[in-house]
């Protein structure tokens, strides 16, 4: 499944501005993600409403789709600074909308929330991000927002950091021990040396802190 497949199953949308299958840098093969870039905010609603879950063309695999966190031409603020946060600790079943409405109550600037999906199971991985308009609500939110209640669980907020690389998206993240890539097998981040946590990733939903702990107890 290459930019030419992905081209031919949004064609009749006549709305695509712009494919990017994602390749290892090392082997030069899919990751098995890519990005969609339509004309149009509306163009791409439609889309992700129209096609999500129903099957792939010559397939037996159904599309998993989801908002990009930020488009491919975005960049970066002169500063060198993002306009989004790091929100851990995300219930199963909250969704973009239900993230973005719980920001948007108290800061009007947010333009867009996302929960990561994991590609295999489908499910939220327990995290995602919110991005903002203005500086100053997302470092209100930075506060104000730790420990609120997003369903049935507090939130964790910490700070997404971004960094570009070959066309896409990474993000790595200074507060709350959580490290992610928008490439499942990408190379990870310098870490500080003072730094004592780890992210653990492809957890079941039913996984407690004490199953978690249990595993790693051994190792002090």
């Amino acid at each position: 499944m290459d930019e030419d497949y992905l081209a031919s199953c949004f064609a009749n949308t006549n709305q695509v501005a712009s494919i990017k299958v994602i390749c290892n840098k090392q082997t030069g093969f899919p990751e098995g993600y890519g990005f969609v870039e339509f004309y149009s905010h509306a163009a791409a609603e439609k889309a992700l409403q129209t096609f999500s879950f129903t099957t792939m063309p010559n397939a037996d695999q159904p599309f998993r789709l989801n908002w990009a966190s930020f488009s491919m031409g975005d960049k970066r603020s002169n500063n060198g600074s993002n306009l989004s946060i790091f929100v851990g600790d995300l219930a199963a079943d909250v969704t973009d909308t239900l993230l973005h409405e719980t920001f948007a109550k108290k800061h009007p600037s947010v333009k867009a929330a996302k929960v990561v999906i994991d590609a295999n199971t489908g499910r939220s991985r327990g995290y995602g991000f919110v991005r903002f308009g203005d500086d100053n609500e997302r470092s209100q939110a930075m506060t104000e927002m730790n420990g609120v209640f997003c369903l049935s669980r507090p939130m964790r907020i910490g700070v997404a950091t971004p960094r570009i690389s070959s066309g896409y998206l990474q993000y790595y993240f200074s507060q709350g021990g959580y490290s992610n890539s928008a490439s499942p097998q990408g190379s990870q981040p310098d870490v500080d040396s003072t730094n004592t946590t780890i992210f653990i990733g492809g957890l079941d939903p039913n996984v407690g802190d004490e199953d978690l702990r249990q595993p790693f107890a051994q190792y002090g």
